[in-house]
């Protein structure tokens, strides 16, 4: 509004001097002179020039405070559909907003469309959540049942098969807490410097033999040398790399490297097909994620494992990598600072 003024101040300004210098140069009698009041055609001009400046000023006043007045007022309706449960509420203008009102129409819109996000994903969580667990509790509850009624004889094999199930449901459920920890910036490390390598040996021993019988050969090259890291967190991360080659990877070689350089950590996985399109290279982290990838074993993983590798990378302030490999396959990186 000051704007406005100031112009009007200074139209007027410029106005009035230009009448009398036209009025000089080619009506100097209907001028007043020194000491006498306005003439009548002078008294006509400031009262006409009075009234156009007015009602250009209100024009232009109102035009203004439409381009302002109007995000706002569309800010606020939309801010109460959102708060009656409308996520998807959004301010559309066929004008744009100026200044200020531009940056709130644009805050308000992203934090919409963040809170429409945000909506989404926690109802495909809860359904993938309820989706994963339903399965193990459903065959505990069904075993559990037939020793109650006597449908099934207790034996050694049954008991086996529900402490199965019942670690497949603690690996879920950490596995849920990890993930669930790192988005909330809550998951603490232990970092300590630890001969990696030492630590990677053990767990491509552990994973021999079952890797073997999936027809994946292991092989391994690792640098020596203390790096920082939580080791129960990188354990847990290449258990699950090598978890989901077991599950995905076609029989053949599969690489296990870790290199420390001067100042990063790179701890990698490579098998040796059927590899990943790259339409998929991109979310194939994210929690859930399907793919066209079908399982070569007879285990369904939960969808969290790779998942679990990129949180844990993430809390170690480093990045978890997926691209193709040498041996023609995927290759699985993890990379922090050491």
């Amino acid at each position: 509004m000051a704007l406005v003024l100031f112009a009007a101040r200074i139209f007027s300004m410029l106005g009035t001097a230009g009448f009398y210098m036209v009025m000089h140069e080619w009506a100097p009698e209907y001028t007043s002179s020194s000491g006498d009041g306005p003439t009548w055609v002078e008294w006509t001009w400031l009262v006409s020039f009075t009234f156009i400046l007015m009602g250009l000023s209100a024009f232009v006043a109102f035009k203004f405070a439409q381009r302002i007045l109007l995000p706002v007022n569309a800010v606020a309706d939309n801010l109460r559909k959102i708060a009656q449960g409308d996520l998807s509420a959004r301010v559309e203008l066929n004008k744009s907003p100026v200044g200020e009102t531009a940056t709130l129409v644009s805050d308000f819109n992203i934090m919409a469309q963040r809170l429409d996000t945000m909506a989404r994903e926690r109802a495909f969580w809860n359904a993938a959540i309820a989706h994963e667990l339903r399965t193990p509790v459903t065959i505990l509850r069904g075993r559990i049942q037939g020793l109650a009624e006597g449908v099934f004889e207790p034996s050694e094999k049954l008991f086996q098969n529900l402490l199965t199930q019942i670690e497949n449901l603690s690996y879920l459920i950490e596995d849920l807490r990890v993930v669930g920890l790192v988005e909330n910036g809550q998951l603490r490390l232990n970092k300590e410097p630890v001969l990696l390598s030492a630590e990677v040996e053990s767990v491509v021993h552990a994973f021999r033999n079952i890797l073997a019988k999936a027809g994946l050969e292991v092989s391994v090259n690792l640098d020596p040398g203390a790096v920082q890291c939580d080791v129960v967190r990188i354990r847990q991360a290449l258990m699950a790399l090598l978890d989901n080659a077991l599950k995905y990877a076609n029989p053949g070689s599969l690489h296990v490297t870790l290199q420390i350089d001067s100042d990063t950590c790179h701890l990698s996985v490579e098998d040796s097909g059927p590899g990943l399109p790259e339409e998929f290279v991109s979310s194939v982290f994210n929690a859930f994620e399907q793919t066209h990838r079908h399982p070569t074993s007879d285990e369904k993983g939960s969808g969290l494992g790779l998942a679990v590798v990129k949180a844990i990378a993430v809390a170690h302030g480093g990045q978890a990598l997926c691209a193709s490999s040498a041996l023609g396959g995927t290759a699985f990186r993890l990379n922090w600072p050491a």
